[in-house]
């Protein structure tokens, strides 16, 4: 069995978990959500073991990075790996539908899976999944809360515009 190492990372959102083994980073989770859970108890926690991690995420924080240069290892089926593989290519500071999501990856029928998919992102804000909206323009679901993806969206749209806003530390 690999090792896997964990760290907590304090952000303007709240504090993120990060998780990652010897073949990069597979986990973000947030302080509070969905889809949080505790570290399994053959996990170390190593601060040193994320912190090309943690760096490129305080970048994006104070709006310095737009796009992520870490090794990734998501654990999921094929059709999640497309999805998850498809979020990254969303630019910084737009948005896309399910429907254009399931469009780019080839099967355009599969919205409600591609929702589904998306929402069980072990990668959240690496592989921008809040960049993904309804058809109508509206927020939908996300692991973090919905506030959580208004305030990123907001803070990708200040910072590609030139102005913060005062969002970001």
């Amino acid at each position: 069995m690999s090792p896997v190492w964990y760290d907590n990372l304090p952000t303007p959102i709240g504090r993120l978990r990060l998780v990652a083994d010897e073949h990069g980073l597979r986990e973000v989770w947030f302080e509070t959500g969905r889809h949080q859970r505790e570290p399994e108890s053959s996990w170390t926690h190593s601060p040193p073991a994320l912190a090309f991690a943690r760096e490129q995420l305080e970048e994006y924080f104070a709006g310095t990075r737009q796009l992520f240069e870490l090794p990734l290892h998501p654990r999921g089926t094929p059709f999640q790996l497309a999805v998850w593989q498809e979020l990254e290519r969303i630019p910084y500071g737009a948005t896309i539908s399910y429907g254009e999501l399931a469009r780019r990856i080839g099967q355009p029928q599969a919205m409600r899976a591609v929702g589904a998919a998306n929402g069980r992102n072990p990668l959240p804000i690496v592989l921008p999944c809040h960049r993904v909206i309804g058809t109508n323009g509206s927020l939908t679901g996300f692991g973090g809360g919905l506030p959580t993806k208004r305030f990123l969206l907001a803070m990708e749209e200040g910072v590609a515009r030139g102005d913060l806003f005062g969002l970001v530390n």
